[in-house]
């Protein structure tokens, strides 16, 4: 999977948005969390690539991780691994499962918001 977001970071559907890390499938699961809710890969603040978690992004790179800033919470920096359909952080937060596809999301996730948003 090679293209991005759009450049304005508006919603990507339809085309594949690139997920680094130790994915184990293609919906963005991973060797760290890889149950059949664990569909939710983040674009990260600190260097704006898409990791299906914490643990990838800090054993793929070599920068600390920055956390969302609460006023850029409508950044489509959220990306379901079903559809590949990407939303607004704010989105993320209130949802249980995907807007697009209804596709659970692990709510055990919400126990590391703070390390993704501010």
């Amino acid at each position: 999977m090679t293209s991005a977001l759009d450049p304005d970071g508006g919603p990507d559907t339809g085309s594949a948005v690139r997920v680094l890390g130790p994915t184990v499938d293609g919906q963005t699961r991973c060797i760290h969390y890889s149950s059949p809710l664990d569909i939710v890969a983040i674009r990260f603040h600190c260097c704006g690539e898409f990791y299906p978690c914490f643990r990838c992004h800090a054993e793929t790179v070599d920068h600390p991780i920055s956390a969302w800033p609460a006023d850029r919470f409508d950044e489509h920096a959220i990306l379901c691994g079903v559809c590949r359909t990407t939303m607004p952080i704010s989105d993320y937060l209130e949802a249980e499962a995907c807007p697009s596809c209804a596709s659970p999301f692990n709510p055990g996730c919400s126990l590391h918001h703070s390390i993704y948003f501010a």
